[in-house]
Parts: structure tokens; sequence; C-alpha cells
């Protein structure tokens, strides 16, 4: 039995726009002491496992080989030709080792602090997948968050997940104190995921495995894949198997989602603010704010984005306008 880290790479990080682009998205920028969250990520996972499978489209994936170069752990890259969500991109890190191996799923673009806390919660949901169980991360909540979605627990036992809520109803979770965040991280056997998967979402199961045996060099056929259901592995499979085990993480969690989220945690690590909360990102030019509050002035060469920094969600609607009109900034 092996312990491989499969780090999912395929997003676009368009709440984070301009800083995030559809070449250069969220987790490759270098926005910490000089590393981006993909080396974080890595960096975090390699002294809890045994290798490295990063899954990632074929923008990126070059990228991902040039900065885990110094990564000393066997690595594996996968390219997605295609992005059909990461119901298929976990069954195809699945398809590629042994069913026993046991996959640890991590996105590529949060950040974790606190190496301790958190390679015991990986120990305790290793622990778990060796006994056949599928295993989520839940974060224990700071705040009533609504860009998040929930998972009401008891002990170790998962009673429901709830989708991303409204402010009151955040603010309730966190009263009554029995609801994690969904950090979107797993923990489970590569054999015991495929099971559910053909279980809960067949012709997904059978078209991975379709599309997989095909594929060479671990790119992935581009005309199979298409034919694969494009669906979550939350919704296809932790949602409904009766296998779930959540881990109560008490690590630094952030998935950095949002420029809200990356304020709070740029404004801790020392980032200038003014009296009135105002933060620039992205140039030493002059900038001042007048009668304005708790805002963001994002400077890129091409594009300026300024923005109240409670709105940071709609974001994303800026670049779906980009995407629409195949716009050279997205």
């Amino acid at each position: 039995m092996k312990i491989f880290n499969v780090i999912l790479s395929g997003g676009v990080g368009s709440r984070l726009w301009p800083l995030s682009r559809k070449q250069h998205p969220k987790q490759f920028l270098k926005l910490f002491l000089g590393k981006s969250l993909f080396e974080l990520t890595a960096e975090r996972n390699s002294l809890v496992v045994n290798e490295i499978i990063v899954v990632g489209n074929t923008d990126h994936i070059e990228l991902s080989e040039k900065l885990l170069k110094d990564i000393t752990l066997r690595q594996t890259f996968i390219t997605e030709t295609q992005p059909r969500n990461t119901a298929a991109a976990i069954a195809f890190a699945a398809l590629a080792v042994d069913p026993e191996d046991i996959l640890i799923i991590t996105p590529s673009d949060h950040l974790i602090q606190n190496q301790e806390s958190y390679n015991q919660a990986i120990k305790e949901a290793i622990d778990l997948a060796q006994k056949d169980f599928l295993v989520t991360f839940g974060v224990v909540p700071s705040k009533p968050e609504t860009g998040y979605g929930y998972i009401e627990y008891e002990g170790k036992d998962v009673l429901s997940f709830r989708e991303k809520p409204n402010t009151e109803t955040a603010q309730e979770f966190i009263d009554r104190g029995t609801f994690l965040w969904n950090s979107g991280m797993f923990c489970f056997k590569a054999g015991v995921l495929l099971e559910e998967l053909k279980n809960w979402q067949p012709e997904v199961y059978e078209r991975c495995l379709e599309t997989w045996k095909i594929s060479e060099n671990n790119i992935i056929d581009s005309n199979a894949s298409l034919r694969i259901p494009s669906i979550s592995v939350d919704y296809a499979v932790m949602e409904r198997s009766k296998k779930i085990k959540v881990i109560p993480a008490h690590f630094r969690w952030n998935d950095l989602g949002s420029f809200e989220s990356l304020y709070d945690y740029l404004r801790s690590d020392g980032h200038n603010v003014d009296e009135n909360g105002n933060m620039i990102i992205g140039t030493d030019i002059f900038t001042a704010f007048v009668g304005m509050k708790n805002c963001m002035f994002v400077y890129t060469e091409d594009a300026i984005l300024i923005l109240q920094k409670e709105k940071s969600q709609d974001v994303k609607k800026i670049y779906s306008q980009l995407e629409k009109y195949q716009s050279t900034l997205r």
C-alpha cells in the first residue's frame, strides 16, 4: 500500500480576476513569501505521503512540472484535455494506482497553516480510509462564511451536507456548533472510491474507465472524455455514500477563493491598509482612497479592478462576461 497526494489543479480562480487568469490561475500566483499555493500544497503533503499525482489541464501541466522540480517524491502528471469536473479527475487518479492504495485528495489553491494539526488530521483520515471509509475533512468555522458549503456532523459521522448558505443561515450553523466548513479535501482507498462511483454514478464510472483505457502517457483522450458526465465528486459520491466519515480539522484553512479572503490573509500577514481599511495590490504607484472604506485597488499590466471587499463574490460576473466575449483578458 502506498499513500498518494492527488493535487487537483484545473481551476481558473475567476473570483480573483485580474490577478488570476486562464493561463496563470490563482494556484500559481507567487503571493506567499515568493511561493504559490500549488507549491505550498505539494510541500505540505510531501511530509505525509509517498508519491504525488497532479491532475491538471493542458495549459497548466508543464508549469506544474516546473514548480515541483525541487520535490524529491515520485510524481505523476495526468493531463485532462477536457474539463469534466472533480468526479472524473479523481477517478482517473484512482485508476492510475492499485485499489488498496490510499489517495489524499487536495485542491491546489488552499492555504493551510499549522502543519502539526494538519498531519494529525491526515493520520486520522488514513486510519479510517484503511477501514474502507470515504473521509472528508471539515474545518471548524471561525465566522459565518457564505462562500463555503457546510457539513452537519456528530463525532466523525456526517449527518448532512448543506449548500452555501445566506448570512442568516450561516450564523445559525455557527450558533448550533454542529457544522463544519466543507474543505473539498478527501481521503480514501482508490478501489473503494471507484466502487462507490460505480454504485452511485455508473455512467460516470464506465465512461471514465473506457476513457482511461484508451488514453496514452497519462494524457486523457479528448473525444472520449467529452462523453463523461460533468459532475463533482461531492454530488456523485460523497453526498450519497453510506461509507462517509468526517475529520473535524483544527488547522487554519482558507481556500482564498475571493478577494475578501485574500484581503484577510494579506492584512494578517502585515500588508498595508489605510486608516479606512483600504488596500492596494499589485502596484507601488501612489494611490489614494477618498470617502471609501474596506475597498481594494487591484492593478495588473492590462487591467485594474476596484471593489468593495464585501462584494468580492461578484468578481466572477466580470470574468463570465469576458469569457462570453472570448476576451484576451480572461
